[in-house]
């Protein structure tokens, strides 16, 4: 059957009255575009959205416009089920923030309804991926401590088949270790057990669940719904998706208040023993009388102890109260800076002041000595003087530091074992061989052995957490499919373990069940288009392979790229890296968007009506544009704004076929970046920075200046900011002049 478009013209919500020309638009679509249906509609609610769907499948369209409000303004269930459909924002990127009645308003209007054309037009058929119908729904849980074994009932529990691994010989993890446990039920006072055996129980008389104790894993090959174990011990097995709850490494302040060098200075991590073996001083076995607490990583050793957290404030508390509901006769001191204890916790805080044998004061222990115990010297007080205090033992609590590996050192280390095999012969041998000097500390430190061109385990920040957008997605990382949960993704106590448990198991769940569907999940949730890549023409570049931020592609040994579909988020960064434009989406490739470019009606020079194309990334920018329409503020009405997946998947291509067209200027708006990165791709807004020197050479092939492109990181409550960005450009562009393109 051949391509039949339709198109549907709102009219209401204002739209008509802000257009002089309506008919124009119709017109557009008829006649520029051959629409086999062009119909104008009152409203866009259900009731015309089920008249669109019988119009579709009356008239047999295969391609849909649907200009009105935005796409946020629908659910994608009640759109028509045709090759594609496109909605076009009148009322917000146009009537909303443009004046009424006026002739560039409706030229505006026109374009759009232009654009959209092209693009549905441009769209492709989307087929689900086949691989989808054979997806294994088996899931595994590495860590068999509070979080994993709560992983692991709540996907047992749901009906999935589910596998442990423990590289300990039991499960239980850290929380096995402990004496007892803070107050998660009311009145939040008493301490309580852990209550670890209970679950190490029921996932034993689990039948869905099989554990493997005493073994790690070795690799694991393919993709979500395709995943293939090999453990150390042997056992081969496919699985669906993966929840990495591998706990946290005490941290060890070796030198710190003598730590290291009085037996009598330990760790918190360590008192759980001390406890548990009738509170005996592991100097000497004397039973303890006095403890003192010190909350490391306060305002003055912040950075030397930057594993510390709330954790720490509560661990104090409790192990107080171990001490002292051993000993009535015992006695606690707890110095700190800072106490912190949210939520229900702070009852918890109340109940320790109110014991008689616990002394709490704001302090910093500067120094420690003594020999048969510790004796500490405590300035900036709350007493005003300093204090000298004896204490039988000194506990530090230093905090908690993932227990993690970080995917893509480990990667950077691999390819140095490689270089330095090679020897001084390679020009890359110095500067590998001080990298793996510098990095040896990770070296072994696999957790997954994942087969992935970026490296065997998930990429990690500067302080090991797994790296995520952890504002949005909390529980996603940069490998579909893996979800962490527990002490390994923020620092937390059992309780919040269990419950971060709870969360990553449904994350899990959600991703193989849309998988089955041949769906993506976040950001771009159900999105069931993925990439073709046309391979006769692929050069072995690389750059899709390096620069994917989900590590969906591998490469052979010639460095061909593998698409592994299951991995893929539908990002479209690889579409934006390739230099050779070989990948392409059926509803977003190079030849629809370059299309949707080239329809815009361009005035000629002397009609003093500059053009600027705006490539906006449709997670952020285009919010925060809308954003600023809902709230009356207007901009330009010489741009024409292009929705893209992210600013990663920008090709230069689309900003070499604005400038051949006519366009002015191409203003490109992206996620912040950095530490604290926005960007829903984790890293696509960054790459189009460093792509610049691409866009540079292209300008210069053309020989253009380089103020005529220009890229900005917004947020999205930045609405307010944007008139003004885009009016500065406007300035820029009638300094150096309209493209001398135009026209041509």
């Amino acid at each position: 059957m051949s391509d039949k478009l339709g198109v549907f013209i709102c009219t209401g919500y204002g739209i008509g009255d802000a257009l002089d020309d309506v008919d124009e638009l119709e017109s557009i679509a008829n006649g520029e575009f051959k629409a086999a249906l062009c119909e104008t509609i009152d409203n866009c609610d259900g009731e015309t959205l089920a008249y669109i769907k019988e119009k579709v499948a009356s008239e047999e369209l295969t391609q849909v416009v649907i200009a009105g409000l935005g796409a946020r303004n629908f659910d994608q269930k009640d759109l028509p089920d045709v090759k594609n459909v496109q909605i076009v924002n009148l009322l917000e990127w146009v009537v909303l923030t443009h004046d009424a009645n006026d002739e560039d308003t409706d030229m505006l209007a026109q374009d759009y309804i232009r654009m959209a054309c092209a693009r549905a037009q441009g769209a492709s058929d989307i087929t689900v991926f086949p691989e989808c119908a054979d997806l294994c729904k088996t899931m595994m849980v590495v860590g068999g401590g509070v979080a994993g074994l709560t992983a692991a009932l709540e996907m047992a529990d749901t009906g999935y088949d589910v596998v442990v691994i423990e590289k300990e010989a039991e499960l239980g993890g850290f929380m096995a270790k402990i004496h007892k446990s803070i107050p998660t039920r009311p009145p939040y006072r008493d301490l309580q057990d852990p209550g670890i055996a209970d679950k190490i129980a029921a996932v034993k008389a689990n039948e869905r669940i099989s554990v493997h104790c005493g073994t790690t894993v070795k690799t694991i090959d393919g993709g979500p719904g395709l995943f293939d174990v090999t453990l150390e011990s042997g056992d081969t097995f496919r699985i669906g998706a993966i929840v990495q709850a591998t706990g946290f490494i005490p941290v060890e302040p070796k030198g710190y208040l003598g730590y290291g060098e009085n037996a009598n200075v330990i760790t918190n991590a360590q008192f759980e023993a001390v406890a548990a073996n009738g509170f005996k001083r592991p100097s000497d076995g004397k039973v303890v009388k006095s403890v003192a607490f010190v909350q490391c990583g306060d305002s003055h050793n912040a950075e030397q102890f930057s594993y510390a957290s709330a954790i720490m404030t509560t661990n104090a508390l409790k192990q107080a109260l171990y001490l002292r509901e051993a000993d009535v006769n015992s006695r606690a001191f707890i110095f700190y800076e800072h106490l912190r204890t949210p939520g229900q916790k702070e009852d918890f805080l109340v109940r320790v002041q109110e014991d008689p044998g616990v002394f709490l004061t704001r302090g910093r222990v500067n120094e420690v000595g003594g020999t048969n115990g510790v004796t500490l010297n405590v300035t900036d007080n709350m007493i005003g003087e300093d204090l000298e205090v004896e204490v039988d033992l000194l506990v530090l609590n230093a905090g908690m530091k993932p227990n993690s590996a970080d995917g893509e050192i480990l990667r950077k280390l691999a390819d140095c074992d490689r270089v330095i095999a090679e020897g001084p012969a390679n020009a890359k041998f110095e500067e590998y061989t001080q990298y793996a000097k510098d990095f040896a500390i990770h070296q072994g430190t696999d957790i997954l052995g994942l087969n992935y061109r970026q490296g065997p385990d998930l990429p990690a920040l500067k302080d090991g957490y797994p790296d995520s957008h952890f504002i949005c997605f909390p529980y996603e990382t940069r490998r579909t499919g893996v979800y962490v949960a527990g002490a390994v993704r923020s620092p937390m106590d059992g309780a919040s373990a269990a419950d971060d448990a709870s969360g990553a198991a449904l994350k899990a769940i959600q991703c193989i069940e849309m998988l089955a569907r041949g769906e993506t999940v976040h950001p771009r949730s159900g999105d069931q288009a993925f990439p073709e890549f046309s391979l006769m023409r692929c050069t072995q570049c690389k750059r899709c392979t390096e620069e994917c931020p989900f590590g969906a592609i591998n490469e052979d040994a010639k460095g061909t790229p593998e698409y592994q579909v299951t991995r893929c988020r539908r990002c479209g960064i690889c579409l934006g890296a390739c230099p050779e434009r070989i990948i392409n989406f059926p509803d977003y490739s190079i030849g629809a968007v370059a299309e949707s470019i080239k329809v815009v009606e361009v005035p000629e020079e002397w009609d003093e009506k500059p053009r600027v194309l705006v490539l906006a990334c449709e997670n952020d920018a285009i919010p925060a544009f809308e954003a600023g329409a809902q709230h009356g503020i207007k901009h330009s009405p010489f741009v024409r704004v292009i929705p893209v997946r992210c600013l990663g998947s920008v090709n230069v291509v689309f900003i070499k076929e604005a400038i051949s067209a006519g366009f002015d200027g191409v203003l490109l708006f992206g996620c912040k970046h950095g530490d604290d990165y926005q960007c829903h791709m984790i890293k696509g807004s960054e790459l189009m920075q460093t792509r610049g020197g691409n866009i540079k050479d292209a300008l210069e092939q053309m020989s253009l200046e380089n103020e005529r492109v220009a890229i900005h990181t917004i947020e999205i409550n930045d609405y307010e900011t944007i008139p003004a960005v885009i009016e500065e450009f406007m300035e820029t562009i009638e300094e150096i002049g309209m493209n001398p393109f135009k026209g041509m």
